[in-house]
Protein backbone atom coordinates (compact mmCIF):
# COMPACT_ATOMS: atom_id res chain seq x y z
CA UNK A 1 0.00 0.00 0.00
CA UNK A 2 1.41 3.74 -0.83
CA UNK A 3 1.55 5.83 1.86
CA UNK A 4 1.18 9.81 1.80
CA UNK A 5 4.60 10.96 3.16
CA UNK A 6 3.04 14.20 4.05
CA UNK A 7 0.17 12.69 6.04
CA UNK A 8 2.32 10.50 7.61
CA UNK A 9 4.71 13.08 8.77
CA UNK A 10 1.61 15.01 10.24
CA UNK A 11 0.55 12.33 11.86
CA UNK A 12 4.16 11.89 13.44
CA UNK A 13 4.22 15.61 14.56
CA UNK A 14 0.90 15.30 16.41
CA UNK A 15 2.16 11.79 18.01
CA UNK A 16 5.81 13.92 18.89
CA UNK A 17 3.69 16.85 20.29
CA UNK A 18 1.04 14.33 22.13
CA UNK A 19 3.80 13.33 23.90
CA UNK A 20 5.42 16.48 25.64
CA UNK A 21 4.51 17.42 28.78
CA UNK A 22 4.16 21.08 27.44
CA UNK A 23 4.37 23.43 23.91
CA UNK A 24 7.47 22.42 21.46
CA UNK A 25 9.54 24.58 19.25
CA UNK A 26 9.82 24.07 15.59
CA UNK A 27 13.09 23.01 16.16
CA UNK A 28 11.81 20.20 18.05
CA UNK A 29 9.56 18.90 15.77
CA UNK A 30 12.15 19.13 12.54
CA UNK A 31 14.93 16.92 14.89
CA UNK A 32 11.75 14.42 16.54
CA UNK A 33 11.00 14.08 12.08
CA UNK A 34 14.57 14.10 10.79
CA UNK A 35 13.53 16.98 8.36
CA UNK A 36 14.66 20.46 7.60
CA UNK A 37 12.93 23.33 9.68
CA UNK A 38 11.42 24.24 6.23
CA UNK A 39 9.03 21.27 6.25
CA UNK A 40 8.64 21.29 9.94
CA UNK A 41 7.00 24.63 9.42
CA UNK A 42 4.79 24.00 6.64
CA UNK A 43 3.59 20.89 8.64
CA UNK A 44 2.68 22.94 11.34
CA UNK A 45 0.77 25.39 9.79
CA UNK A 46 -1.25 22.87 8.05
CA UNK A 47 -2.06 21.50 11.12
CA UNK A 48 -2.67 24.84 13.14
CA UNK A 49 -4.65 25.79 9.70
CA UNK A 50 -6.99 22.70 9.95
CA UNK A 51 -7.29 23.10 13.71
CA UNK A 52 -5.15 19.81 14.96
CA UNK A 53 -2.50 22.33 16.63
CA UNK A 54 -2.57 25.12 18.30
CA UNK A 55 0.64 28.26 18.39
CA UNK A 56 0.71 30.10 21.28
CA UNK A 57 2.68 33.69 21.53
CA UNK A 58 5.89 32.00 22.58
CA UNK A 59 5.48 30.67 18.69
CA UNK A 60 5.65 27.58 20.09
CA UNK A 61 3.33 24.19 19.56
CA UNK A 62 0.82 21.52 21.46
CA UNK A 63 -2.03 19.93 19.80
CA UNK A 64 -5.36 21.28 19.95
CA UNK A 65 -8.84 19.99 21.76
CA UNK A 66 -9.28 18.14 18.69
CA UNK A 67 -7.37 15.00 19.65
CA UNK A 68 -9.01 12.87 21.65
CA UNK A 69 -5.81 12.39 24.01
CA UNK A 70 -5.31 16.19 24.30
CA UNK A 71 -3.42 17.49 27.52
CA UNK A 72 -6.09 18.48 29.80
CA UNK A 73 -5.70 21.64 31.01
CA UNK A 74 -8.97 21.34 34.05
CA UNK A 75 -8.55 19.20 37.01
CA UNK A 76 -10.88 18.03 39.92
CA UNK A 77 -10.98 19.07 43.67
CA UNK A 78 -10.37 15.61 44.29
CA UNK A 79 -6.95 15.42 41.99
CA UNK A 80 -5.71 18.59 43.36
CA UNK A 81 -6.03 17.50 47.16
CA UNK A 82 -3.93 14.54 46.24
CA UNK A 83 -1.11 16.72 44.82
CA UNK A 84 -1.68 18.67 48.01
CA UNK A 85 -0.87 15.61 49.79
CA UNK A 86 1.66 13.80 47.81
CA UNK A 87 3.80 16.56 47.50
CA UNK A 88 3.82 17.88 51.12
CA UNK A 89 6.74 15.72 51.78
CA UNK A 90 8.31 17.75 49.36
CA UNK A 91 7.74 21.04 50.42
CA UNK A 92 8.99 19.84 53.91
CA UNK A 93 12.15 18.58 52.48
CA UNK A 94 12.66 21.99 50.26
CA UNK A 95 12.76 24.06 53.67
CA UNK A 96 14.58 21.91 55.25
CA UNK A 97 17.80 21.93 52.52
CA UNK A 98 16.98 25.69 51.72
CA UNK A 99 15.73 27.22 54.80
CA UNK A 100 13.26 29.32 52.71
CA UNK A 101 9.67 29.10 52.15
CA UNK A 102 8.56 26.88 50.45
CA UNK A 103 4.83 27.02 48.32
CA UNK A 104 2.39 24.94 46.29
CA UNK A 105 -0.34 26.49 44.03
CA UNK A 106 -2.30 25.85 41.41
CA UNK A 107 -4.33 28.38 38.21
CA UNK A 108 -7.18 29.41 39.08
CA UNK A 109 -8.51 31.31 35.72
CA UNK A 110 -5.98 34.21 35.01
CA UNK A 111 -4.12 34.05 38.89
CA UNK A 112 -2.15 31.36 41.09
CA UNK A 113 -3.78 30.29 43.92
CA UNK A 114 -1.49 29.29 47.08
CA UNK A 115 -3.09 25.82 48.05
CA UNK A 116 -0.34 24.96 51.01
CA UNK A 117 2.71 25.99 52.53
CA UNK A 118 5.87 25.30 55.02
CA UNK A 119 7.18 28.18 56.89
CA UNK A 120 11.08 28.79 57.05
CA UNK A 121 12.46 28.18 60.31
CA UNK A 122 14.06 31.73 59.91
CA UNK A 123 13.07 35.23 61.93
CA UNK A 124 12.88 36.55 58.50
CA UNK A 125 10.96 34.98 55.86
CA UNK A 126 8.42 35.28 53.26
CA UNK A 127 4.70 34.60 53.78
CA UNK A 128 2.02 34.18 51.17
CA UNK A 129 -0.60 32.29 53.01
CA UNK A 130 -2.76 29.49 51.58
CA UNK A 131 -5.74 30.82 49.89
CA UNK A 132 -4.12 33.84 48.45
CA UNK A 133 -4.40 34.85 44.57
CA UNK A 134 -1.56 36.15 43.05
CA UNK A 135 -0.59 37.51 38.91
CA UNK A 136 0.82 35.45 36.89
CA UNK A 137 3.32 37.72 34.93
CA UNK A 138 5.33 38.77 37.85
CA UNK A 139 5.40 35.40 40.38
CA UNK A 140 7.57 32.27 39.87
CA UNK A 141 4.71 30.38 40.49
CA UNK A 142 2.65 32.43 37.81
CA UNK A 143 5.18 32.11 35.06
CA UNK A 144 5.99 28.77 35.50
CA UNK A 145 2.29 27.91 34.36
CA UNK A 146 2.92 30.47 31.65
CA UNK A 147 6.11 28.68 30.25
CA UNK A 148 5.25 24.88 31.05
CA UNK A 149 1.20 24.78 31.39
CA UNK A 150 -1.56 25.98 29.59
CA UNK A 151 -2.64 29.43 31.43
CA UNK A 152 -3.41 32.25 29.46
CA UNK A 153 -0.89 35.42 28.47
CA UNK A 154 -2.55 38.12 30.31
CA UNK A 155 -3.97 40.92 28.84
CA UNK A 156 -2.93 43.39 31.31
CA UNK A 157 0.79 43.37 33.42
CA UNK A 158 0.39 46.28 36.17
CA UNK A 159 3.74 46.84 37.61
CA UNK A 160 3.94 46.10 41.47
CA UNK A 161 7.64 47.08 41.70
CA UNK A 162 10.44 48.78 39.42
CA UNK A 163 11.13 45.35 37.86
CA UNK A 164 7.97 43.69 36.87
CA UNK A 165 8.08 42.97 33.43
CA UNK A 166 5.11 45.16 32.17
CA UNK A 167 5.79 44.25 28.45
CA UNK A 168 4.43 41.28 26.30
CA UNK A 169 7.73 41.19 24.59
CA UNK A 170 9.57 41.09 27.98
CA UNK A 171 7.24 38.43 29.07
CA UNK A 172 7.58 36.14 26.49
CA UNK A 173 11.33 36.36 26.48
CA UNK A 174 11.55 35.48 30.22
CA UNK A 175 9.07 32.72 29.32
CA UNK A 176 11.54 31.27 26.53
CA UNK A 177 14.75 31.73 29.51
CA UNK A 178 12.80 29.80 32.08
CA UNK A 179 11.91 26.74 29.65
CA UNK A 180 15.57 26.93 28.62
CA UNK A 181 16.43 26.52 32.41
CA UNK A 182 13.60 24.13 33.98
CA UNK A 183 12.45 26.76 36.34
CA UNK A 184 10.97 30.48 36.44
CA UNK A 185 12.14 33.08 38.63
CA UNK A 186 10.76 36.24 40.16
CA UNK A 187 13.19 38.67 40.97
CA UNK A 188 11.64 40.95 42.65
CA UNK A 189 8.86 41.55 40.39
CA UNK A 190 5.92 41.21 42.91
CA UNK A 191 7.34 42.43 45.85
CA UNK A 192 10.52 44.69 46.72
CA UNK A 193 12.47 42.77 48.35
CA UNK A 194 11.20 39.05 48.07
CA UNK A 195 12.60 36.51 45.58
CA UNK A 196 11.09 32.82 44.26
CA UNK A 197 11.73 30.29 42.15
CA UNK A 198 9.47 27.59 40.95
CA UNK A 199 9.04 24.40 38.75
CA UNK A 200 5.56 22.90 37.44
CA UNK A 201 3.79 18.98 38.61
CA UNK A 202 2.62 17.12 35.73
CA UNK A 203 -0.13 14.73 35.96
CA UNK A 204 -0.03 10.99 34.93
CA UNK A 205 -1.20 12.78 31.57
CA UNK A 206 1.52 15.26 31.31
CA UNK A 207 -0.39 18.12 31.44
CA UNK A 208 0.77 20.63 34.51
CA UNK A 209 -1.33 20.04 37.48
CA UNK A 210 0.53 22.31 40.08
CA UNK A 211 3.58 24.49 40.54
CA UNK A 212 5.89 24.33 43.88
CA UNK A 213 8.57 27.12 44.71
CA UNK A 214 10.83 28.60 47.14
CA UNK A 215 10.83 32.30 48.30
CA UNK A 216 13.00 34.19 50.04
CA UNK A 217 14.25 37.93 50.96
CA UNK A 218 16.20 39.18 48.97
CA UNK A 219 18.95 39.82 51.92
CA UNK A 220 19.56 35.92 51.76
CA UNK A 221 18.26 35.25 48.43
CA UNK A 222 21.45 37.05 45.89
CA UNK A 223 21.81 36.24 42.55
CA UNK A 224 24.37 33.31 42.86
CA UNK A 225 21.91 31.71 45.56
CA UNK A 226 18.39 32.29 43.67
CA UNK A 227 19.64 29.97 40.42
CA UNK A 228 20.84 27.85 43.52
CA UNK A 229 17.75 27.70 44.67
CA UNK A 230 16.08 27.23 41.04
CA UNK A 231 18.30 24.02 40.41
CA UNK A 232 17.43 22.44 43.67
CA UNK A 233 13.04 22.97 43.10
CA UNK A 234 13.77 21.77 39.95
CA UNK A 235 15.25 18.26 41.06
CA UNK A 236 12.77 18.14 44.01
CA UNK A 237 9.62 16.32 43.93
CA UNK A 238 11.40 12.11 43.28
CA UNK A 239 8.61 11.59 45.71
CA UNK A 240 5.53 13.06 44.32
CA UNK A 241 2.72 12.23 42.39
CA UNK A 242 4.48 11.18 38.92
CA UNK A 243 7.94 12.12 37.89
CA UNK A 244 7.73 13.53 34.55
CA UNK A 245 10.64 15.42 33.43
CA UNK A 246 10.91 18.57 32.69
CA UNK A 247 10.79 20.84 29.38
Amino acid sequence: MRLLQSLSRGLEALTYMTAQPGTVRLTDVAEALGVDKSNAAHLLKTLVAMGYAEQDDGRRYLPSGKLAGRVRTEHTLEEIVAVKEAWRGTLESLVTETGECAHLAVLVGLRVWYIDKVDSPLPLKVDHPIGALSPLHCTALGKAFLSFGHAQMPEDQPAFTPLTLTTRRALVDEIERTRARGYSIDDEEFARGIRCVARPIYDKSGAMIAAIGVSGPSVRVTDARLHELGRIVAAAGLGGVQKEPLT
